[in-house]
């Protein structure tokens, strides 16, 4: 009888009654799919194409994450199909505020309009900052609330053709040296007092892993910081965390990681308060927490390095920008188009 060897590696993603196999042996995942066959009665549709909503090209430079077929339901879903397109989801400078004056909409629908952004930004990461600033009315959604939504659903509409790409290991697309095994790149990045409502910062973050996208995030502070420095500090610190849960996970699935892993900040200030043990009058309020990052600088596990404002990646999700800035990016985030592919 075949057995698996414990030097091969075989993973398995199940969700309800859908499975992704993948492994270091063909073989191994063939004995796998095997045994599953004989216990269960199941549907082989062989090489990975399409996984709840989610799609995917296979190309000779790599493999393309897209979800035209979803976005496409979506917009039917919500007739939107036929409207003007937009060249950014939100507009520049948008802020939201509580608009009480404004009449009340269904929250039914933009409870189902927000939910089905949330999910493309799966793969459509650029959306991230104006679906996070949409979910934040689900309770009492208001007119100006919905036409933000519905603005990002007319961005999509001209993106369909946009999805991640993951480069293969062997390709030339970007081209890759010995330095890039196992190198993993993190940009980190907040506005200040940007909420109308509450004046609390939003924060992003932003992996590579071996210049493919691995993970994301744009999220609301849930402290009021006193200054640009103290925001980008709690972002640098929220984003560490990300860092080492990233780093063992990646561990785990037997490949490199290495070591300290480089945060690309645009705020010399933070930077200098990561190394900087002394506490003085600018921090010493600062929650104890958030020293967890001078910690990790300490041990060496993490370096804080100076990015300039123009090649910050994360600057995408804490803020609505202009469409030339958007577009640069956007690029830079790994989005392609699926025909320049083909």
């Amino acid at each position: 009888m075949k057995v698996f060897s414990p030097n091969n590696l075989l993973l398995i993603c199940l969700y309800v009654d859908d499975l992704l196999v993948t492994g270091d042996s063909q073989a191994e995942i063939e004995l796998f799919k095997q045994k599953m066959n004989s216990e269960f009665e199941m549907t082989d549709l062989r090489r990975l194409n399409y996984f709840l909503g989610l799609e995917f090209k296979h190309t000779s430079k790599g493999i393309l994450l897209h979800q035209r077929r979803y976005i496409s339901g979506v917009l039917s879903k919500f007739h939107m199909a036929d409207y003007n397109l937009v060249p950014i989801p939100v507009i520049a400078n948008l802020k939201l505020g509580e608009a009480t004056d404004e009449r009340l909409v269904d929250a039914t629908l933009y409870k189902q309009v927000v939910g089905s952004l949330r999910y493309v930004c799966n793969s459509i990461p650029d959306i991230s900052y104006g679906v996070g600033l949409v979910s934040r009315f689900m309770n009492s959604p208001r007119t100006s609330y919905l036409a933000a939504a519905k603005h990002i659903l007319r961005y999509l509409k001209g993106t369909t053709k946009l999805g991640l790409f993951f480069p293969r290991r062997t390709s030339h697309f970007p081209r890759r040296t010995s330095q890039d095994e196992g190198n993993m790149e993190v940009w980190t990045d907040s506005d200040w007092y940007g909420d109308r409502m509450d004046r609390r910062s939003t924060f992003g973050y932003f992996f590579k892993y071996m210049h493919a996208p691995i993970s994301w995030c744009s999220k609301k502070q849930n402290v009021l910081a006193l200054s640009s420095c103290e925001a980008e500090y709690i972002a640098s610190a929220k984003t560490t965390c990300q860092c080492l849960w990233l780093s063992a996970c990646i561990k785990e699935l037997k490949l490199e990681c290495k070591e300290p892993i480089q945060l690309l900040v645009d705020n010399k200030s933070a930077i200098s308060l990561s190394k900087n043990p002394v506490c003085h009058g600018r921090s010493k309020h600062i929650e104890t927490k958030f020293h967890f990052l001078r910690d990790q600088v300490s041990q060496g596990r993490l370096e804080l390095v100076y990015c300039p404002t123009e090649d910050q990646v994360a600057d995408v999700f804490t803020k609505a920008l202009r469409q030339s800035r958007f577009e640069k990016l956007r690029e830079l985030l790994g989005l392609k188009l699926i025909n320049i592919l083909d």
